[in-house]
C-alpha cells in the first residue's frame, strides 16, 4: 500500500493508546467539508498530490517502535476501498499492535471480513447526516450505511460513530433523526466544522455549529449518547 500521510505519533485518535496514524488516498464520498482534501482528489495523471509514504516504510517504523506503541489508527481517504488493506492489517497485527480502522461505512462487506478476521480492535465510523441527505456528501448508497452499522452493533468491537457539523447540512432537527439510526446506546461524538481547509473552496466561508450550540442540541433533543468533541 502507499499512504499520502504517516503521523508518527497520535496521542488522540485511538483512545487509550500511545499509536501511529496512516492515511490512504482516495475517497468514494465528496463531502465539501473535508478536511483532508489532498487524501481525496486524483491529479489529471491519476496520482495523487503531496507525501506518499510506502507500507515497508511504515512498518519498518512501527517494527522499531515496537514497545513504545500500542496500536495504529489507518485513516483517510477511505482506507476500504483498498484492495490490499486486510493483508496490511494482518502484517500491523503480526508486530503485535492493535488497530483502529476510520471509514465511512460505505463498504460493509469488507468491514465485515476485516471483524471476522479479528483485525480490528476499535472503529470510528462517520454519520454524515440523515440518510436522505447523505447525496450531499456525494453518496447515495444509503443501505450500505445501515449495513455497517448493524455490522458494528453486532460485532463486539469497541467502536463509536462521528459526525462533522457544518450549518450548510445540517439542521437542528437532523440530529434526532442521525441519533434513530444508530441507536440509543451508541457511542457518538459531534464535531465541531473547521473551515480553514476544505474540499470545496467555497465551505472557507461557511460556519460550524459551536460547541454550546451543539449542547444545547443534545439538550433540547435529549441524545444522551451524544457527546461535543
Amino acid at each position: 500500500m502507499i499512504f499520502g500521510g504517516f503521523q508518527k505519533t497520535d496521542l488522540i485518535n485511538f483512545p487509550g493508546y500511545v499509536a501511529s496514524t496512516v492515511f490512504t488516498r482516495g475517497c468514494n464520498f465528496r463531502c465539501p467539508y473535508c478536511h483532508n482534501p489532498e487524501f481525496v482528489i486524483q491529479g489529471s495523471d491519476q496520482t495523487y498530490f503531496g507525501e506518499t509514504y510506502t507500507e515497508d516504510e511504515v512498518l519498518s517504523y512501527l517494527q522499531r517502535r515496537r514497545g513504545m506503541l500500542d496500536g495504529l489508527v489507518v485513516s483517510g481517504g477511505e482506507p476500504t476501498l483498498h484492495q490490499d488493506l486486510m493483508v496490511f492489517i494482518r502484517k500491523v497485527k503480526a508486530l503485535g499492535l492493535k488497530v483502529k480502522l476510520d471509514t465511512n461505512g460505505s463498504l460493509p462487506d469488507v468491514l465485515r471480513q476485516l471483524l471476522d478476521e479479528g483485525l480490528l480492535d476499535y472503529v470510528a465510523m462517520d454519520i454524515k447526516a440523515p440518510l436522505e441527505k447523505y447525496h450531499l456528501v456525494g453518496f447515495t448508497d444509503t443501505d450500505a450505511i445501515r449495513s455497517s452499522i448493524a455490522i458494528l452493533q453486532s460485532s463486539g468491537v469497541e467502536h463509536e460513530y462521528r459526525t462533522t457539523c457544518p450549518k450548510t447540512i445540517l439542521m437542528p432537527e437532523d440530529f434526532p433523526q442521525m441519533a434513530a439510526i444508530i441507536g440509543p446506546s451508541a457511542r457518538w461524538y459531534l464535531q465541531t466544522f473547521n473551515p480553514s481547509k476544505t474540499l470545496d473552496p467555497a465551505y472557507g466561508n461557511e460556519s460550524s455549529y459551536s460547541e454550546d450550540e451543539l449542547n444545547q442540541i443534545i439538550e433540547r433533543y435529549k441524545l444522551s449518547n451524544a457527546t461535543v468533541r
